[in-house]
């Protein structure tokens, strides 16, 4: 698309009529659009339509999800029906979480529509008439007034003061003046093509005739919709969480097919094949963490929470877990970290003395020349405009009534001037307003020594980000026939006006709060280069205000370089909604990315991110890719954001280390003893039972505190790092296990199980108390009530159940003495010692600290 509309800029309208064999003056004939119709189609974006039902079902497409069901169905086999209800109500949860959110992100094709207006005034057959917008065929003639939605791309042929704002595509905040003349080169990016009228941008002021050349998926919001709804969202948490279900499933499956061999060999015709292969069964159920989604559902939905009280809405809860992984934040300036608004920041009187009136002087004239149409209608013409009318104090308000506009000549892109004649009394003065550098050249008070001194504020305005205009006026004698243009010459300099688009207050907290969590600020902005730059070093984002690259020096470098410029620079200005996309990417291929957006050029982007977050009022398209919705327009929010996340994932890893740790421990030491005993060292249903007890404080810990320390730095799964870890605690868990097995096996299988049974079940959950921090456990932030409750409840249980008849008849226990009881506590209380130990020096001296 990008070729099409750079083509039509250095193209005249006579020569694009041509192309379409249509006439500027008539326009089609109904008759010949209704043939193009039927050749091009309808003036609408389309897409692949998905239906509900393909969505739900993908939902079950993962690891995670066959094992569940598989431990479900084991449980129904073993008569667990308890069990198998509360798998399968966990995987119904995380199916719905899941459509819910694919479902409202295939919406994102049909909210783009929203930029395609229903009507268009066109001219057919020399008449002007109003057609639904989907009915626009390339060489229509559109007549586009101030307010109107432009409805496809089409080249301008003729504008009376035309303004046309194009932040939703190019992120520049200032309207942009269109014309009709054809450039000397193409134009290759939205913001050069003055030309041109881009569909879903608005005009702001003014008439403008185009001629249209893009329909539907043609345009350049068309390609931004293809780059949209093609991207697929895969957040980090799931394809961590991906990761870690093929991990225990290959781990399982070897395991259980080298023990079963192994057993054959060993024991030969002794082995009871149905009773092992139930055993072996109940091993694979025992070690599948069934809990795991309870978990971060429960996690993540009490961080959700927690976000919506500090005006934080979140779409998908697994981007909050995300939240706390960003490495990088990739964030739009405008309305972002600017106010998107501009403001007078300084006025130089000329000459430039300390005296308030010359600066008043310089303000009211700058006013005077506002666009005459737009005072009519009490409107400013543009955010200049806006800016000059709110800086301007009632005295001044008052004296501008003292002046009668007579004549004006617009602002035009070439002269980069526009100029008024007003009356005052019994005079005319001609005011000029425009870029310095063009009106210093109609001026005849300039002397060397002032042309000095003007030069030097405005080459620091321009380090500091600023836009500055210049206002003169000459006394004349005015008659109607009279050509003003004539009269722009010898100008008696008034002064300069700078404007900035204020940085919001909170951005320089925010970015320093970012920098103290190990999160990288990255600005992908459509403003032009000195803008971007002065702001990104005003709040600490670049060293220098030059640290800057924009989207066509990024385009021009070979791919090696363009990865190394996107992982150094910080700052990327007049970037297209295709280079924030290609950043992102590059990006991506080695960090976790986060991008804060707000426009329709930002949505491939919000896409593709990591985590995806946009401001309240942003454009709905923006939105609804979003991930994340801020109600309260900070960057402060989001930084608290990732602290949460970061929590989330803490208590998440918390129990993956912890499950890992004890089943596996676990799990190998039954698994391995079978083989030197000729009875099942635990029977299935004692198997299950240990797996459900053990589990029940561990849904709590999504309650659970989080040492400070776990939020310092961004996280993430690392599945190399997580197996590690749960090998070496293993070790310890399993040689436990063993002196469990080795203290027991000789009195009886009943006291062998018996004892295993509640010695595993108090290992398991001593082991939470150690490894839910990094710290020795004293040092540590206290565990929440409820984990210290649901822990008790569950020792309570484990120790009494072996007493009841159900545990003896059902579950096939044999009541404990007291002095087992105690050799239990006291091996319990060594592997706490042993953990605590092995953990201090495990992290002391491990490299991998995100864990």
């Amino acid at each position: 698309m990008k070729e099409n509309f750079s083509q039509k800029t250095q193209q005249t309208p006579e020569n694009i009529a041509r192309e379409f064999d249509v006439t500027l003056q008539m326009g089609l004939s109904p008759e010949e659009a209704l043939k193009r119709s039927e050749v091009y189609g309808s003036n609408e974006i389309k897409g692949k339509h998905q239906y509900w039902w393909e969505i739900f079902i993908r939902q079950f497409s993962s690891p995670f999800i066959y094992l569940l069901v598989a431990a479900a169905f084991l449980s129904f086999l073993f008569k667990e029906y308890f069990d198998a209800f509360m798998i399968l109500m966990f995987v119904l949860i995380n199916s719905i979480l899941g459509f819910y959110q694919e479902f409202k992100s295939a919406q994102t094709l049909k909210l783009l529509k929203k930029y395609m207006v229903h009507r268009a005034l066109v001219v057919r057959g020399g008449k002007e008439e109003i057609i639904q917008s989907t009915e626009l065929v390339p060489g229509d003639i559109v007549i586009i007034d101030e307010g109107d939605i432009i409805q496809a791309d089409m080249r301008i042929f003729q504008e009376n003061n035309f303004f046309v704002n194009e932040s939703v595509l190019s992120g520049e905040s200032e309207p942009v003046k269109k014309n009709c003349s054809s450039l000397p080169i193409p134009a290759q990016q939205i913001y050069q093509a003055n030309n041109i009228g881009f569909s879903g941008t608005t005009a702001v002021s003014g008439r403008g005739y185009g001629i249209v050349f893009a329909i539907g998926m043609d345009t350049v919001i068309g390609d931004i919709a293809q780059l949209s709804s093609e991207t697929a969202h895969i957040s980090s948490f799931e394809k961590g969480l991906s990761q870690f279900s093929s991990l225990i499933l290959k781990i399982i499956f070897a395991t259980l097919f080298v023990l079963f061999f192994l057993n054959l060999i060993i024991k030969g015709e002794n082995v009871n094949i149905i009773e092992f292969f139930i055993f072996i069964i109940a091993l694979a159920v025992s070690v599948i963490p069934e809990a795991l989604p309870l978990v971060t559902t429960f996690s993540l939905s009490r961080g959700a929470m927690r976000l919506a009280k500090q005006k934080v809405v979140v779409k998908r809860l697994s981007s909050i877990e995300d939240l706390g992984s960003i490495e990088i934040l990739c964030t739009d300036k405008t309305g972002t970290i600017t106010e998107n608004t501009l403001t007078i920041d300084d006025i130089y009187p000329f000459p430039n003395t300390l005296g308030e009136n010359r600066a008043m002087e310089t303000l009211l004239y700058g006013n005077l020349a506002l666009s005459m149409e737009k005072i009519r209608k009490h409107q400013p013409n543009n955010a200049f405009d806006l800016a000059l009318q709110d800086r301007m104090p009632e005295n001044l308000k008052a004296r501008m009534h003292e002046y009668a506009r007579i004549r004006q000549i617009p602002f035009d892109p070439e002269r980069r001037r526009n100029c008024v004649v007003v009356k005052a009394k019994a005079c005319h003065e001609l005011i000029v307003r425009g870029a310095p550098e063009e009106i210093f050249k109609i001026c005849s008070n300039i002397n060397s020594k002032h042309l000095e001194d003007l030069q030097e504020w405005l080459k620091q305005s321009g380090l500091e980000g600023k836009r500055v205009i210049a206002i003169g006026k000459k006394e004349i004698q005015y008659n109607d026939a009279m050509d003003i243009s004539d009269y722009e010459k010898e100008i008696s300099l008034i002064g300069l006006i700078s404007f900035i688009d204020p940085l919001k207050h909170s951005a320089i907290q925010a970015i320093k709060k970012a920098k103290n969590l190990g999160v990288k600020v990255k600005i992908l902005t459509g403003d032009n280069a000195h803008v971007a730059g002065a702001g990104a070093h005003k709040i600490g984002i670049s060293v220098t205000v030059a640290d800057v690259i924009s989207g066509d020096e990024l385009d021009a470098m070979n791919i090696d370089k363009q990865i190394a410029t996107v992982e150094n620079c910080n700052v990327f200005a007049r970037v297209t909604p295709q280079q924030k996309y290609k950043i992102i990417q590059i990006l991506e291929k080695n960090y976790s990315v986060g991008f804060l957006g707000e426009g329709i050029n930002d949505a491939p982007a919000l896409k593709v991110a990591n985590v995806s977050i946009v401001v309240h009022d942003a454009a709905d398209i923006a939105k609804d890719a979003s991930d994340i919705i801020l109600l309260k327009k900070s960057l402060e929010v989001i930084i608290d954001g990732i602290e949460e996340g970061r929590r989330v994932f803490a208590n998440t890893m918390k129990y993956i280390k912890a499950t890992l740790t004890s089943n596996f421990g676990n799990f190998y030491a039954v698994a391995i003893s079978s083989l030197f005993i000729s009875y099942l060292p635990m029977l299935p249903l004692q198997i299950l039972l240990l797996n459900l007890l053990s589990d029940f404080p561990m849904i709590a810990i999504a309650t659970d505190n989080v040492d400070a320390e776990e939020l310092k730095k961004p996280k993430s799964y690392n599945i190399k790092s997580i197996a590690i870890m749960a090998s070496v605690f293993g070790i310890i868990s399993t040689f436990f296990d063993f002196v469990f097995f080795g203290m027991f096996y000789s009195i009886s299988p009943q006291v062998l199980q018996t004892n295993w049974f509640i010695g595993s079940i108090l290992t398991e959950l001593v082991l939470i108390f150690s490894i839910r921090t990094h710290f020795v456990f004293y040092r540590a932030k206290a565990p929440s009530r409820i984990i210290m409750f649901l822990s008790i409840v569950a020792v309570l249980i484990t120790i009494s159940i072996p007493f009841t008849r159900v545990g003896q008849e059902i579950f096939k226990f044999n009541r404990p003495s007291a002095y087992h009881l105690f050799l239990i506590a006291l091996i319990v209380i060594s592997y706490f010692i042993v953990t605590e130990s092995a953990k201090v020096i495990y992290y002391k001296y491990s490299k991998n600290k995100t864990i």
